[in-house]
């Protein structure tokens, strides 16, 4: 590779990781491409050339940090091609809560997807369909084949999402969980720890939800 490729490449990585900072700190409307190129020591000719505009940057910067978390902690985790139903749920959960929690993602990231939730740009119905939604199909695949026949679609999506909604809750209720004295889990430890709390509560909730009449009603 050449000296001037190398630096395009230097320059690109270098503006992905200051505009996420940018970004989460003053959201996608409050960043301008001035104030990132300043940052990132970088031309603003600098982001037309490898990005477009900056709702290229700002769709490359989630894309980017989406990808290299996949890379790191694959959504499918660490399991055999034979494993059970229930040893995927397990590796799923803890896939995730490595990315969320264990240096898996930016930090700047999780402060974006809040602001999404909040103030959706163009850039979420794009990460809905390319990232967000095949790890979600993924997991409630699983959840369907542990609760068997007998548990309905409607019930499958909602374990799903129950399981999702304990593995964020931490990052998500963070200021509120400090006040309250109880901390995130932050070493491998208390991850591995959380992952099996999570993966016991959730296989319980999918076999009722799949063998009880009464919590059907």
């Amino acid at each position: 590779m050449s000296e001037h490729a190398t630096q395009d490449l230097d320059t690109r990585q270098r503006l992905l990781e200051v505009a996420g900072a940018v970004f989460a700190e003053l959201g996608y409307r409050g960043a301008t491409v001035r104030d990132i190129c300043q940052r990132a020591e970088a031309n603003v000719a600098s982001i037309h050339y490898h990005f477009g505009d900056k709702d290229g940057l700002y769709r490359a910067v989630l894309q980017s940090a989406f990808e290299a978390a996949e890379a790191r902690h694959p959504r499918t985790g660490s399991v055999d091609a034979g494993a059970s139903a229930e040893e995927e749920l397990q590796a799923f959960v803890l896939a995730f809560l490595r990315r969320i929690y264990g240096g898996g993602v930016p930090t700047w990231l999780m402060r974006i997807m809040s602001r999404e939730m909040f103030e959706p740009t163009g850039a979420l119905e794009h990460l809905v369909r390319t990232v967000h939604r095949p790890t979600f199909e993924h997991l409630r695949g699983i959840v369907s084949r542990i609760g068997g026949p007998s548990l309905r679609d409607e019930d499958a999506l909602r374990c799903a999402q129950a399981v999702i909604a304990q593995c964020v809750f931490y990052k998500h209720a963070q200021a509120v969980m400090k006040l309250m004295g109880h901390s995130e889990p932050s070493t491998p430890a208390e991850i591995d720890q959380l992952a099996q709390q999570i993966t016991r509560f959730s296989l319980a909730g999918i076999r009722g939800s799949s063998g009880s009449k009464e919590l059907r009603r």
